[in-house]
């Protein structure tokens, strides 16, 4: 898995492993890097193309797609 920058206000990188269905995101102003579980391929893909990332990401991934 191999993490992308993208422009955003608020996400440095986001990486998906095909294989897991796990979501990766590095967040700006924290180097740590969060895991999300069970996330489908296509949640990825209209992440990656949505305008805003950080939009995206509190409406359909934020507390959505927790790893046990």
């Amino acid at each position: 898995m191999q993490m992308q920058s993208v422009r955003s206000s608020a996400i440095q990188a986001i990486g998906y492993d095909v294989q897991t269905h796990r979501l990766f995101i590095q967040f700006i102003h924290n180097p740590k890097i969060y895991t999300y579980c069970r996330v489908p391929e296509a949640v990825y893909s209209s992440f990656m193309a949505a305008n805003s990332k950080g939009s995206y990401y509190d409406l359909y991934i934020k507390d959505n797609y927790n790893c046990p």
